[in-house]
């Protein structure tokens, strides 16, 4: 197996043009490379590309060019099936909207990655799923439906879903920037933890300095580059 976690080399992504016209270049010629259990987070203006970035990490996009590889395998090579079997065990996905289903309480939005996937039993996922709403201050709360809780609250319902199959990797899309500064922080000390805990991979891209800077490493994607922050 190879040795890191995610790799891109030379990969590209651009969309389709106005009709008649070329292709909108997002990037070009990117190459990244996440170790297991590390943390990074990417900066750079609105409109260049982070998220995009994260979505073919995440398997939830193709790049145009070059290649994307996860745990050392070419996700070009996957059809869609073997895709979404990815992301349910290996990719936890962490958005600054929480995605919750309305109609479901916390403990209910937390299993539903669960559902797809057989093997362990389901009392066992359970009983994770209710010590890990705990463990975020929701033991209280775990059958309440999103519209009872607050913000912080819906996003810690979403930590927890993002980390019930203890994946590889997560890969966060701006998780505090809906957050007040306190309830920002007690997130981010949550992904800290977590990683140092389970030896997850953290992949950030945030507009928030504060978070950026709990990273091992900092890049910044401008212009149709991805550099260390400052070079």
């Amino acid at each position: 197996m190879d040795a890191s976690l995610v790799e891109l080399r030379g990969v590209g992504k651009s969309f389709g043009g106005p009709v008649g016209g070329a292709p909108v270049e997002v990037f070009a010629g990117v190459d990244l490379t996440l170790a297991r259990g590390e943390t990074l987070a990417v900066v750079g203006p609105s409109g260049s590309g982070k998220s995009t970035l994260l979505n073919l990490v995440g398997g939830l996009d193709q790049a145009s060019s070059g290649e994307v590889l996860f745990e050392g395998e070419l996700l070009a090579d996957k059809n869609a099936d073997q895709l979404a079997a990815l992301r349910n065990e290996k990719i936890g996905f962490v958005f600054q909207s929480h995605h919750l289903l309305p109609q479901c309480s916390a403990l209910e939005n937390v299993l539903v990655p669960t559902l797809a996937r057989s093997g362990r039993g389901a009392g066992e996922v359970e009983q994770r799923a209710r010590a890990l709403l705990d463990r975020v201050g929701l033991g209280s709360r775990m059958d309440h439906r999103p519209g009872l809780l607050s913000g912080g609250e819906c996003q810690r319902v979403a930590f927890v879903r993002a980390w019930i199959h203890q994946p590889a990797l997560i890969v966060a899309d701006e998780p505090t920037g809906a957050l007040d500064v306190d309830t920002a922080d007690e997130l981010s000390d949550l992904l800290i933890e977590w990683n140092r805990e389970q030896g997850t991979a953290l992949l950030v891209v945030t507009h928030s300095q504060r978070l950026a800077q709990r990273m091992e490493r900092v890049l910044t994607l401008e212009r149709g580059r991805l550099q260390p922050l400052g070079a």
